[in-house]
């Protein structure tokens, strides 16, 4: 038998397993590694986060991205390029963080790499056709694996779409397996380009979806009046503009948010052409940069209040844990605050789960899933949280 194939058996009978967790998102800040211990599957999940950090990626690497992310039409030669160069990149910053942890490649059992979406999908945002939901991740597997010499679990999403989900949220089934309670509903918000949460009713079939921009397009707003600055940090722009009531509604009409849950989007509809149009319907050239985003901030927050009030409205005891970049705009959290009426709000911090982390550490428990896991301890749930065990793995060699 393949002695990595031995190995891998080794992994998924042993008592706990040190698993890295890497997490790219859309918006570009950078590569989050979560190194982690877990030990058991399923809801018997035990996790601890031993070492976390954030590797910026520098403007040669985002703008590269950005030349094929979300755009219909690419240089098909720069795709296949980047697919490779990206998960050579992640392995180097992924050696790089263990050396500097002082934790040798040896010693870590997998790594559980997102990737780095270039365009996703859904069914809903195409006119009618057979081709069904679609994602694309690239930062291909084998090559990290072989770079980093670490078995790498990788590709998660192709499985959730190839089992009948949209490729996204997947954070369910993480957060199932951590927060699910049998005496109250939980809410796990997470705001990161685009805001998600998955809810776990005590007693009836969660779901996950997204619902709508988290933070996309305050940052394609600032990074286009201010090139220096790729987010409002601290929301000191926000802060200083009025909201316009005229906009905010231009950019609530799209008929995304008149579908039902579970649903996905991302920034091929949340994007800079969207805030412009809306700017042109609603005849608010005139606003400041400030005004703009201090309304963008007072739409993300809609966004998000609006179907959990909704959701929470016949009960008094649904506990919300926030996590994601949009956690750390002041302003963005104090209007959730105010706006979400019947549950009380906190950091998943508050839960012993690092909420910057949360991402990275969900993923590697997918890995965790996928070599040492049981199908059978998914709830059978909504159409978009099928039962499998997803990941593809690769092996150094």
């Amino acid at each position: 038998m393949n002695h990595h194939v031995l190995k891998l058996a080794e992994i998924g009978g042993k008592k706990q397993r040190c698993i890295i967790g890497l997490m790219s998102g859309t918006s570009l800040d950078g590569l989050d590694v979560a190194l982690c211990t877990i030990e058991g599957t399923g809801r018997k999940t035990k996790i601890n986060l031993d070492r976390f950090t954030t590797m910026p990626y520098n403007s040669f690497y985002k703008d590269l991205v950005r030349n094929i992310f979300s755009k219909h039409i690419i240089d098909l030669e720069q795709l296949c390029l980047l697919n490779k160069w990206i998960a050579e990149q992640h392995a180097m910053m992924l050696l790089k963080c263990l050396g500097n942890w002082k934790v040798a490649p040896e010693s870590i059992d997998l790594v559980a790499s997102h990737g780095q979406t270039v365009y996703h999908s859904p069914q809903h945002s195409r006119r009618p056709d057979d081709f069904g939901n679609a994602t694309l991740q690239i930062g291909d597997g084998d090559h990290l694996s072989v770079k980093s010499g670490i078995i790498t679990i990788s590709d998660f999403r192709q499985k959730h779409v190839a089992a009948g989900g949209e490729g996204a949220p997947l954070a369910a089934y993480g957060d199932y397996f951590l927060f699910g309670q049998d005496t109250h509903a939980v809410i796990l918000l997470n705001i990161g380009g685009i805001a998600n949460f998955t809810y776990l009713p005590p007693k009836s079939q969660l779901f996950s979806t997204d619902v709508g921009p988290g933070n996309t397009l305050m940052d394609v707003w600032m990074q286009k009046n201010f090139s220096e600055s790729s987010y409002d940090e601290n929301a000191v722009i926000a802060l200083k503009g009025t909201i316009d009531e005229r906009l905010l509604t231009a950019l609530k009409t799209h008929p995304f948010f008149g579908l039902s849950f579970p649903k996905t989007t991302g920034p091929e509809l949340f994007n800079l052409g969207y805030l412009e149009n809306a700017i042109v319907a609603s005849n608010t050239k005139h606003l400041s940069v400030h005004d703009v985003m201090a309304t963008l901030n007072k739409f993300t927050a809609d966004c998000i209040s609006g179907p959990i009030n909704e959701l929470t409205k016949s009960s008094s005891n649904t506990r919300i844990y926030v996590s994601g970049g949009g956690l750390h705009n002041p302003l963005l959290f104090h209007h959730l605050q105010n706006d979400i009426k019947h549950a009380r709000i906190n950091s998943t911090a508050e839960h012993n789960v690092n909420p910057d982390a949360k991402e990275a550490i969900l993923f590697a428990i997918l890995a965790n899933e996928c070599v040492a896991g049981n199908v059978d301890d998914f709830q059978k749930g909504s159409s978009d949280f099928p039962p499998v065990s997803m990941g593809k793995i690769s092996f150094p060699g």
